[in-house]
Order: C-alpha cells, then sequence, then structure tokens
C-alpha cells in the first residue's frame, strides 16, 4: 500500500535549528514544535485515521522556492520533524529501524508552490 503526505511551503532548516539551540535553550525547541505543528496538520488533512502496521519506505520529494538553501540542510532537520509527527499522530508505530527501512531524496524547484511530497510505501 502507497500513502502521500503533502505538507505545504517550507520547513525550517538544520542550520536554522542549530542557531535557535545555540541562541537559547528554548528556541530551538520551539522552532521543532512550530515545524511539527505544520507537519501534524498535514498529516491530519492527508493521512487521517490511517495506522501503518507494516515496515515502510519514504520518499522525500523537497519543492523549493529556489536554489538558496543546502540539500542536507533542507531534508536533515525537516525529515526529523516529519517521521516524529508520524509517529506523534499514530499513523507509524515508531520512527526506528524496524518502522522504517529506508528513504530517499528528490529535489526540485517549484517557486509558485514550494511543498513537501512524502510518498511512504509498505514493504
Amino acid at each position: 500500500m502507497e500513502y502521500l503526505l503533502t505538507i505545504p511551503g517550507t520547513l525550517d532548516n538544520l542550520n536554522d535549528y542549530i542557531a535557535a539551540e545555540r541562541s537559547n535553550r528554548y528556541m530551538g525547541a520551539r522552532m521543532k514544535a512550530d515545524n511539527g505543528r505544520r507537519v501534524s496538520l498535514a498529516v491530519s488533512r492527508c493521512l487521517r485515521g490511517t495506522r501503518i502496521e507494516r515496515p515502510v519506505y519514504m520518499q522525500y520529494t523537497w519543492y523549493e522556492p529556489n536554489r538558496r538553501r543546502d540539500l542536507d540542510n533542507i531534508s536533515s532537520f525537516g525529515r526529523k520533524v516529519i517521521q516524529d509527527s508520524l509517529v506523534g499522530a499514530g499513523v507509524l508505530k515508531d520512527d526506528g529501524w524496524k518502522q522504517v527501512t529506508g528513504f530517499s531524496y528528490r529535489f526540485r524547484v517549484d517557486k509558485e508552490n514550494p511543498r513537501i511530497e512524502v510518498e511512504i510505501r509498505e514493504v
């Protein structure tokens, strides 16, 4: 079975998160929570009531408005927030090795409609 999660806009990147953590111990937590709420809202719209019991493979496609941000910074923090939100919503039991067998990334530019699409495939 395959599921699609679409998150409108962009999430903060790893450099932003590290800077927030270094400036004030609460700012990083607030940034992660704010991004998590945005993802959770998308999860509730796209995957309402979905519970995935089998292991999954996740394909992330990041649609950025331009090429200014480094690819690894975009995906590192975003993937963490997305997977934590899927677990928090009960879509995934956990995001450990038994539940997530792997993931891959694609990056595109769409200045009119930046977003993140996550294809979740049961394996």
